[in-house]
């Protein structure tokens, strides 16, 4: 009883001010304009701290999964809109760049290579977004690719694809910037195995990586390993008490803002908004090398 209480007292601190201090073992996001009774996926937040990006199936997009957005006001998330980028498709998994000027995201609509396709939209001085641009037959495949993930520098594209062959199911690939696109994408070595990796975040610029593995029961659990000879060595579940095997824990992604804090998609039992919320939670210091980047 004593945890849970501390539990709400952080969650509650966190609901709707991104920037509260004394963060327990997770807080919720925004709740009630981020985190609401629909179900909530992956998110990122401009480097700026003053938008928040996510994906959801709420009444109010233009259909099926679609990107919203929320802005920073008197240190509340507020103001919950649709994105313009968003289609009838499903629209998802959305990543700023580090510098800004760009926001990824993952969509099936029309037009692709594929199934689920990778895209970006450059992203304005005013924050306004530009027309949706396809990553190109290179990096997108006959099959779906995921999460795409920037490395700092712009120069590494991390992703999940069950379309580039790979150890099963989808894995990760690295792919790299080749003049103004992104190329030849390869696995990442260590972690992708006869199953689904996915929704990878890199700790630290690579150190340490954190990503979404499927568990035998059905469930995704949120996986933790750090880099070591070139490789992701040592992989563990990552320490949160509703990370389990049979739950359904994703979407991790560093905040921009605050690179010591990561946003995870899941279930805990309380704070509870709905059926996947948005959590934030301290970012796990790898004690890893610098060679996987």
């Amino acid at each position: 009883m004593r945890r849970s209480v501390s539990l709400l007292a952080a969650a509650m601190a966190l609901a709707c001010a991104p920037a509260a201090l004394g963060l327990a073992e997770f807080g919720i996001e925004g709740m009630g304009v981020v985190s609401t009774a629909a179900n909530e996926a992956r998110a990122t937040i401009a480097p700026d701290g003053r938008r928040i990006v996510w994906s959801n199936d709420r009444d109010g997009g233009a259909g099926g999964w679609d990107l919203w957005q929320a802005t920073l006001q008197d240190g509340r998330w507020s103001d919950a809109q649709p994105l313009p980028l968003d289609t009838p498709a499903d629209d998802t998994d959305p990543f700023f760049s580090a510098d800004g000027r760009w926001l990824y995201f993952v969509s099936d609509r029309r037009g692709g290579h594929g199934g689920s396709d990778l895209y970006r939209a450059a992203v304005a001085a005013d924050g306004r977004y530009g027309t949706a641009e396809n990553l190109g037959p290179a990096v997108n495949g006959a099959g779906d690719e995921r999460a795409p993930t920037l490395s700092l520098d712009g120069t590494a594209l991390l992703f999940a694809s069950n379309g580039h062959g790979g150890a099963g199911g989808y894995d990760l690939f690295v792919a790299r910037l080749a003049g103004s696109a992104f190329a030849a994408p390869h696995p990442l070595p260590g972690v992708n195995g006869a199953g689904d990796e996915s929704d990878a975040a890199w700790l630290q610029d690579g150190r340490g990586l954190v990503f979404a593995r499927s568990s035998g029961s059905g469930g995704v659990q949120l996986w933790l390993a750090r880099c070591e000879g070139g490789r992701y060595v040592d992989a563990r579940p990552l320490a949160l008490s509703f990370n389990t095997a049979g739950g359904s824990t994703q979407g991790p992604v560093i905040d921009n803002r605050k690179p010591g804090e990561l946003l995870v998609a899941g279930a805990a039992q309380a704070p509870k908004a709905g059926g996947l919320d948005l959590y934030r939670l301290r970012a796990p210091q790898p004690d890893g090398d610098a060679s996987c980047r």
